[in-house]
Order: C-alpha cells, then sequence, then structure tokens
C-alpha cells in the first residue's frame, strides 16, 4: 500500500499524521504544498480537498481531509503499535488528552503565533491595547505549557511508557512554540518564553525522548532545516 501525505512545511496538522505514520513504522510520501505560491488552493488540490486544507491523505482508494481521521484509520489499518492504546481505558485517556490539545493548546498557539510567525508582526507598544492582546494571548499559551507540564509529572509519555496519538498531536504544538522562542526572541521572550527549557523541564524531557525514536526525526519540518 502506497501512503501518500498532502501537505504544507510546519503545517502541525500535517505533522501530526507524518508522526503517527513513524510510530507505525511505515513507510510513506511526502507531497509538499508551496503556501506562498497557494497551492492548497490549486484546482488539483481542490479536487482532493474542496475545503483547501492540510493534511491530504491517500492510500489505495482512500482519501481523508482531517489529521484526527487518518490517525483514527491509521491504527485500525495497521494496528501495531497501537496509537489508542490497549484497552478501552488507555483509548478514552489518550483520545481526551488528544482532543484537549486539539481544543485549547492548538488555538492557544494559534492565538499567539499567527501573528508572530505567519504575520511577522513586532511587539507592540508597552500598555498600548495590541500590547496587552499579546500579553493575554501569551498567558493562554502559558497556561497551557503549564497544562502539559503538570500532566507529564512521572511519565514517560503522555498516557504512559509508550508514544501514542497523544503525542502525534502534542509534539507539533510544542515544538512550533519552540521554534517561534528560538525565531523571534525580540517577541516572545518579554512575554516569558525566553528559556522553555528551564520553564517546561518535564515537557522538553518528554519532547527528546520522543525526538529519539526512529523516524520522528525525518518528521521535521524540511524549511526549517535551511
Amino acid at each position: 500500500m502506497t501512503i501518500t501525505v498532502h501537505t504544507i512545511s510546519g503545517s502541525p496538522r500535517g505533522w501530526r499524521v507524518l508522526i503517527g505514520l513513524a510510530l507505525k513504522r511505515l513507510n510513506y510520501e511526502t507531497r509538499l504544498l508551496q503556501l506562498s505560491a497557494g497551492e492548497h488552493k490549486s484546482p488539483a488540490f481542490l479536487a482532493l480537498n474542496p475545503r483547501a486544507t492540510v493534511p491530504v491523505v491517500e492510500a489505495d482508494g482512500v482519501l481523508l481531509r482531517d489529521s484526527m481521521a487518518a490517525l483514527a484509520w491509521l491504527d485500525r489499518q495497521f494496528p501495531e503499535p497501537p496509537l489508542f492504546g490497549e484497552d478501552a481505558r488507555q483509548a478514552a485517556v489518550i483520545w481526551q488528552i488528544s482532543l484537549e490539545c486539539c481544543d485549547y493548546l492548538r488555538e492557544a498557539s494559534r492565538r499567539l503565533l499567527a501573528p508572530v510567525l505567519l504575520a511577522g508582526r513586532p511587539l507592540p507598544e508597552a500598555g498600548s491595547p495590541e500590547r496587552q492582546e499579546f500579553e493575554s494571548a501569551a498567558e493562554a499559551l502559558h497556561a497551557e505549557c503549564r497544562w502539559l507540564e503538570k500532566l507529564l509529572e512521572g511519565r514517560r509519555f503522555l498516557a504512559g511508557d509508550a508514544p501514542s496519538a497523544a503525542e502525534a498531536v502534542t509534539f507539533p504544538e510544542i515544538c512550533i512554540v519552540q521554534r517561534a522562542a528560538d525565531t523571534r526572541a525580540d517577541v516572545m521572550d518579554p512575554l516569558g518564553f525566553a528559556d522553555m527549557p528551564s520553564l517546561y523541564p518535564n515537557t522538553d524531557a518528554w519532547k527528546n525522548r520522543l525526538l529519539a525514536v526512529p523516524g520522528i526525526d525525518a518528521t521535521w519540518p524540511p524549511h526549517w532545516q535551511a
């Protein structure tokens, strides 16, 4: 079976699927769309996904346009190793963590990092309404990082001793926050993200454990390596 993932470099939802494939130790092809060229809105791509969003996963007649659906399909199609646990309790825990990340960590990240990374906005003047919005967004993101840090107390991975779909969903979000801290220190340092490994040590250790899993390094966004 040939599995093809259409995505955009650095897209957190597309990255989820690549991590799921890596955890399953499966071979796959990646077709990168150029966001700047509007390739996600081209007729060819719209034929696959009229919503013009990534990822799209193609696999021998299967067409999936949602990252969580793709992870669920992978777990049914290739049961070992499991992405959603060995039993109902583990599945519930993994789904809960994954969906909390989808609902809360993803939104907190988007709220702050869309203007910082995508729009390239500078830090607004202290005391201005715009600065207050940046600070409010930063606190919301810190709150989600604190949630993750507490969740990882005494755990190797988010739902136990093995990586799961919860890692596939959460890892890209944390890496993107670190990317912003590394590349936009002018904005991120004053907002409290100057030293994330020291501020969130459990999360940093977890991130490094996942990076040591074979295949995870190959999912890294290509434009980050330039």
